[in-house]
């Protein structure tokens, strides 16, 4: 398996997703590590700049799914450059370059056109 996630080249989901309105509701980060796909009886979650993704009805999120590394957290800076290294799942990307903000930033539109948002992790130091 590669180090590495594709970048996403086209933000329109290819079937239609009818979302709910985002919710801004307070998400612990204790609560959220519990939601990377191993405990039951509880959703899948990826946080992206500190907004929480529903993604439990993705299995590449899943325990044995290529991006399940992202589930839990917030994997801001790993998605910003492209990793799938665990080290680089953390929420910290003020210090990235502009062109690696800019994937972020399309990340989060990919995201937010597929997941609904369930609310906002605790804590991100980047709100």
């Amino acid at each position: 398996m590669s180090d590495h996630v594709e970048e996403p080249k086209n933000f329109a989901p290819k079937e239609p997703v009818d979302l709910d309105p985002p919710k801004d509701d307070p998400i612990a980060p204790e609560y959220m590590a519990k939601c990377d796909g191993t405990n039951d009886g509880f959703p899948t979650y990826v946080a992206i700049k500190g907004k929480v993704f529903d993604v439990s009805k993705n299995p590449a999120y899943s325990p044995n799914g290529q991006y399940h590394v992202f589930a839990g957290k917030d994997s801001s800076r790993a998605l910003a450059q492209s990793s799938l290294k665990p080290e680089d799942c953390r929420p910290e990307y003020e210090d990235l370059s502009d062109k690696e903000k800019g994937v972020l930033n399309d990340w989060f539109t990919f995201f937010s056109k597929r997941y609904n948002i369930v609310g906002v992790l605790n804590g991100t130091a980047n709100l």
